[in-house]
């Protein structure tokens, strides 16, 4: 255990400066996000701009960082859609997704999974390309399930964070693997949060 925590201090004294932002402003995102303020996509889209960068420099991880660039640009949509609501212009408000866009949801992501995970591997020397694409896959559907107000975002947001935990653990990036543990924490309130919203929102309609 002593180890484990030298080896944490050791990652931290040696972290780049935009870790170290991506790190914070991700973390204010989570937290805006779970109060439903609209800025915090101004936060995502920095966090996600180092994280980019980062995490094709420092880890290899080249499908997430492909990721984090979608990241970038999804925030602007998710500013626009929390912003002016939906297409009626009426408030967007927490909704549920159905069973069957769940179903389709899952087969896609696995699909999706296979298809980046046999590219990545194939041609690039990019590491854990499978878990690296299942992750991308997932957080893709659930970033565009955020900008609707879709609970079930938050469930896929604590699957993929969790794998986020062992993908950091596998290269050594201990801090970042606490900070995806914090993550995933966060995620369950969020989830927690947003089911009271729901009720609310259906009461309001």
């Amino acid at each position: 255990m002593s180890d484990f925590f030298s080896s944490v201090i050791q990652a931290a004294q040696n972290l780049h400066l935009a870790e170290i932002l991506a790190t914070l402003f991700g973390l204010i995102y989570i937290v805006l996000a779970i109060k439903e303020n609209v800025w915090c996509w101004f936060w995502g889209i920095l966090s996600c701009g180092l994280w980019a960068w980062a995490t094709y420099n420092l880890y290899d991880y080249y499908i997430d960082a492909i990721l984090n660039v979608f990241y970038v640009v999804m925030g602007f949509v998710g500013i626009y859609q929390w912003k002016f609501g939906s297409t009626e212009k009426k408030q967007l408000y927490v909704t549920q997704l159905t069973v069957n866009q769940h179903i389709m949801i899952v087969v896609a992501g696995v699909a999706l999974t296979f298809l980046l995970g046999y590219l990545f591997e194939k041609y690039t020397p990019a590491q854990k390309t499978y878990l690296d694409a299942f992750t991308t896959a997932f957080a893709i559907f659930a970033t565009f399930m955020t900008i609707q107000k879709k609970i079930g975002n938050w469930i896929y947001w604590i699957i993929v964070d969790m794998i986020y935990v062992y993908m950091y653990w596998a290269v050594g990036a201990y801090l970042f693997m606490l900070l995806f543990i914090v993550n995933t924490v966060l995620a369950v309130k969020g989830y927690l949060n947003w089911r009271k919203l729901v009720v609310r929102d259906i009461r309001l309609t």
